[in-house]
């Protein structure tokens, strides 16, 4: 295989092809040590998530429904209900729907069944998650999740003006995440400024968001502010700001493991001839991590260990903390960065690569010979 990457100053040394093939196999071992030790304690942390976003959305509600006219009743229940919605989304569905507990035999716990609490049907998620983005990460033209067709995060998309709001449009991509993963599907892009779908095929292929779309908004915005009488409007209120918290979380997270500085972008070459060791490799090269406590694994979906989650997608995310320094050790024997650093300083990471990409190439090279002639007068 031979991929160009995006970011030239790559931190990786090169491997030839024998000690390819030698990575790909510890890392097969590591995985294979951990799923066959699976076992009680791996269905004991899931069931105890699934009782704790059943349990905190009972609580929410019901402090928005009969006490959410007192303003602290009210923030406290839509903290909550934010939280419940936040692990539901990303440390339950997100890995259920990656198939990490089918093993359990439990249907309601099946990554074919399971369809969680948010815009996207189970269906599209799959496709353009657990399929394309998983077979073909970060490759510029094949991975949609490489801007969702909104930003340009890679100086191997070709630079548009719209790009040069890269910044406002990357807050409405996290104030919005749950609609635009939603529709990430339709590809609404070659509508909007390509012109090479019309909106009569998007509507369409629109067919099963629109009912799940249909379902969520009375759920949250209709029956439950129903139920509740003369307190309606703070559950709706509740349940609008819930839904934001959860969208800017989740975004954040997926931000934090793929738009880094360090994250690496390829461009498709010889891409079907790829060998497993060679995805292993492409996978570390193009995630980041970020470190936290115990509860910031959770919330996050265990996402924190984005570069575990993209070599192992079916692994039950709670198995990633412990799989998590053996490939650490790996990177480091084989000279190959491990992109790790704490939340906030990968989160700055992020925007300083999206100001980046807002520029054309030409201008960003010479802004940065630019900042590099001051410094040396300086130096």
């Amino acid at each position: 295989m031979n991929m160009s990457v995006n970011f030239p100053n790559s931190k990786s040394k090169h491997l030839n092809p024998e000690q390819t093939a030698e990575f790909g196999r510890r890392v097969d071992e590591i995985r294979r040590e951990v799923m066959e030790s699976l076992g009680e304690q791996d269905a004991k942390y899931i069931y105890k998530i699934r009782n704790f976003v059943r349990y905190s959305e009972i609580a929410s509600r019901g402090m928005l429904m009969f006490g959410g006219w007192i303003p602290p009743v009210w923030v406290i229940g839509t903290g909550l209900l934010g939280i419940s919605k936040i692990v539901e989304n990303m440390e339950l569905g997100h890995n259920v729907m990656h198939g990490q507990f089918d093993w359990l035999n439990d249907p309601s716990l099946n990554g074919a069944n399971y369809d969680w609490d948010t815009m996207a049907t189970g269906d599209d998620w799959k496709y353009t998650h657990n399929y394309v983005h998983h077979t073909y990460t970060n490759i510029v033209g094949k991975d949609h999740d490489v801007g969702y067709g909104l930003l340009r995060v890679s100086e191997s998309q070709k630079w548009e003006p719209r790009f040069l709001f890269n910044i406002p449009l990357a807050i409405q991509l996290m104030v919005f995440f749950e609609w635009y993963v939603g529709v990430q599907n339709l590809h609404l892009e070659d509508a909007l400024v390509y012109k090479t779908k019309t909106w009569k095929q998007v509507w369409a292929d629109a067919t099963k968001f629109r009912k799940k779309a249909r379902r969520q908004i009375l759920k949250d915005y209709v029956f439950f502010p129903l139920i509740a009488g003369p307190n309606a409007l703070p559950v709706l209120a509740g349940n609008a700001i819930a839904n934001v918290i959860r969208s800017l979380w989740s975004s954040a997270v997926i931000f934090n493991g793929h738009f880094t500085e360090d994250a690496e972008t390829f461009e498709a070459d010889n891409v079907e001839n790829e060998t497993r060791a060679e995805w292993y490799l492409r996978q570390i090269r193009g995630s980041s991590n970020f470190t936290g406590t115990d509860w910031l694994h959770i919330l996050s979906g265990n996402l924190s260990h984005q570069i575990e989650h993209h070599l192992f997608p079916d692994m039950p995310a709670n198995r990633y903390a412990e799989v998590a320094p053996k490939i650490k050790a790996l990177c480091a024997e084989y000279d190959i960065n491990y992109n790790e650093a704490n939340f906030f300083k990968q989160f700055g990471s992020v925007w300083v690569r999206l100001a980046k990409c807002s520029l054309p190439n030409h201008w960003t090279t010479s802004i940065s010979q630019s900042v590099q002639k001051v410094k040396g007068i300086f130096a």
